[in-house]
């Protein structure tokens, strides 16, 4: 067991690195004034600024104790936050990777129901505590803390305070000139510029094949029970998505190549979407038999292929991820076989909009059939003439935390 001096230093460096970080994100602001008795967690995936967050909130609330579970898997979570609050007198306990706790969830009910101290926690594994037998629904307020939006990563680097856009702004071409003089960052963005860890890592992806590896050999296996063996099913899985093209990539066509069943494929891509690794997006229309199309989280695409060779598949997968990180509505459109048809239908404020994903070659041909929907084009850097808009002006959404 781990002493309480201990768990002191580690909390007292914690916070001495939680005042070296001079930039914040908005989520920090939300927990600052966040009321109530509830506890607050923080789901997202590994890199994407987590403990940057709590260690922040650390300095900035001296009442307030950090503590990494990755680090410190065998403590008591529940005497650790009775010895804080009854005889040190913190309010707050900061919890890093909880899912490294045993029995955390048993904890933080005990924790809720008899002491007077207020838990904020962070998993980089969203298999959500709801579904726990100690009823911690009403009790937890889960938040999300994604990877860097484009406008985001352009304050980190820059210092530049850009106003978010709405999609209506995006629809008609409305206070966007300023945003589009960022244009020239949007590759480097894509090459790995939306993990935080990047601004200071000039090459991100050694690291993020490290937190693949830790998410699939220990965070899955930690709070699902999978065989030994289904890990490198896992990670078979994962390159089949990497190296492949974005048509076809579906449950079927996963079972098909990794030589497992369709349940188990379904099984996988739901264990590596709540790790935030892949994007499910379900298509449109009522036919529940139709399976989701498969994209991938920024920047893991480029762990099994070169930038060069995967272009189009890395602006579907930053569109998937710029509509998920703001909180809009959308799905695929199924062609029929050899027909043209536009990539999305997005559902924002009541109405639907039809969108192509795709480089500057693309057309109105593809909205054959389409005649009173919305229709754009995003594609790198164009300009918005018609129903053209530059793919990046989607990184300048208001997230939804």
């Amino acid at each position: 067991m781990v002493s309480i001096s201990e768990l002191m230093e580690m909390h007292r460096r914690a916070r001495h690195e939680g005042a070296t970080y001079k930039k914040h994100r908005r989520l920090l602001e939300d927990l600052a004034r966040a009321g109530g008795k509830h506890f607050i967690g923080i789901a997202g995936p590994r890199g994407s600024g987590k403990t940057v967050l709590l260690r922040q909130f650390a300095h900035m609330n001296e009442n307030a104790f950090y503590l990494s579970c990755d680090a410190y898997k065998d403590c008591d979570l529940f005497e650790l936050a009775t010895k804080l609050g009854e005889d040190m007198g913190f309010t707050h306990l900061l919890v890093d990777e909880i899912h490294h706790g045993e029995r955390y969830d048993e904890a933080l009910k005990k924790i809720y129901d008899f002491l007077d101290i207020r838990v904020i926690f962070t998993s980089s594994v969203s298999l959500s505590v709801f579904r726990s037998s100690y009823d911690l629904s009403r009790r937890v307020l889960l938040k999300q803390l994604f990877p860097f939006s484009f406008r985001e990563y352009i304050y980190f680097k820059t210092g530049d305070v850009i106003a978010p856009l709405a999609m209506e702004d995006i629809v008609a071409k409305r206070n966007m000139s300023l945003h589009l003089r960022y244009s020239d960052l949007f590759a480097e963005y894509l090459s790995g510029g939306v993990l935080p860890f990047a601004l200071e890592e000039p090459e991100p992806l050694p690291l993020l094949e490290n937190i693949v590896e830790k998410v699939v050999s220990s965070d899955i296996p930690r709070v699902v029970g999978i065989m030994v063996n289904e890990i490198d099913l896992i990670k078979q899985t994962l390159r089949f998505i990497g190296r492949s093209g974005i048509d076809g990539i579906n449950y079927s066509s996963i079972s098909r190549n990794i030589g497992i069943t369709k349940y188990k494929a379904a099984q996988y891509i739901e264990l590596l979407e709540k790790a935030f690794i892949v994007h499910q997006v379900f298509p449109a229309g009522t036919n529940v038999l139709r399976e989701p199309k498969i994209l991938m989280s920024l920047p893991y695409r480029l762990l099994y292929r070169e930038i060069e060779d995967c272009r189009g598949p890395l602006r579907e997968d930053f569109f998937a991820s710029a509509m998920r990180f703001a909180g809009i509505d959308f799905q695929y459109l199924k062609s029929t076989r050899g027909a043209k048809t536009p990539d999305y239908l997005v559902s924002c404020n009541g109405r639907d909009l039809v969108m192509e994903v795709g480089g500057k070659g693309k057309g109105r041909s593809q909205f054959k059939g389409f005649g009173s929907a919305e229709k754009l084009i995003f594609a790198p850097s164009v300009k918005m003439q018609g129903i053209y808009r530059p793919l990046e002006s989607l990184g300048f959404l208001q997230q939804d935390q």
